[in-house]
């Protein structure tokens, strides 16, 4: 993980996607889409069904290495409602190990509001934690410092012939978005108008690496 600066605090950014605010002793995810691949099947579309057991192992081992106290999923968890109720058993223990081992905080999205089980943990529409709001979707009439998710941002770039795509965290003085946790998850360009138009001002892709955070300017 490496340093991250926003609005006067300072967090620690995972490639992976997640952000550890060491402060707070909280973890930050968006967008894990568990049992995505479920809903898909349901649908005719047959997808590995193994994204919510990635998902979970991939948090668990990050939730061990960080030591929060407190984790905050900041929306659309779940792919659609009932997700929770399709969950495999073993993935379903995991997560029940996380919310009894954490204060968690699952804040609604577009594609699991009121979903009928929530697995442990506590629902909200938003947070708001040291000045900072926390929520789904951004919200551009807002000035208050927020946290969101719901684009699951990627810079896209070609380098020597190769197109390369990341995850990215996507920044300006007021805005911060977090890539997708899920393992079964797209992403929209980093400079797509829709996340242009959310963020304003001088904005910037943010790729953490082994050592470094590395900063692309987004063009307004």
């Amino acid at each position: 993980m490496v340093p991250l600066s926003f609005a006067g605090h300072n967090f620690l950014a995972d490639p992976q996607g997640a952000m550890f605010w060491p402060a707070e002793k909280a973890l930050l995810v968006a967008d894990l889409h568990l049992e995505k691949a479920s809903w898909f099947a349901r649908v005719g579309q047959f997808l590995p069904p193994y994204d919510s057991q990635q998902t979970l192992a991939a948090l668990t081992e990050l939730v061990d290495r960080t030591a929060p106290e407190r984790l905050y999923c900041l929306g659309d968890s779940f792919h659609d409602r009932f997700g929770c109720d399709r969950l495999p058993d073993a993935a379903r223990a995991m997560l029940l190990a996380l919310t009894g081992r954490l204060d968690w905080v699952w804040i609604l999205g577009n594609h699991d509001p009121g979903f009928a089980d929530h697995c442990g943990g506590r629902l909200v529409e938003e947070a708001h934690v040291r000045g900072l709001t926390l929520r789904h979707e951004a919200d551009p009439r807002d000035p208050t410092p927020e946290i969101s998710g719901h684009y699951h941002p990627k810079l896209r770039l070609q380098l020597r012939g190769k197109h390369v795509s990341r995850r990215c965290y996507v920044a300006s003085e007021a805005k911060l978005i977090l890539p997708a946790f899920g393992s079964l998850t797209g992403g929209l360009d980093a400079h797509h108008p829709e996340i242009r138009s959310k963020v304003g001002g001088q904005a910037a892709a943010l790729v953490p690496v082994a050592d470094r955070l590395l900063r692309f300017p987004i063009a307004a």
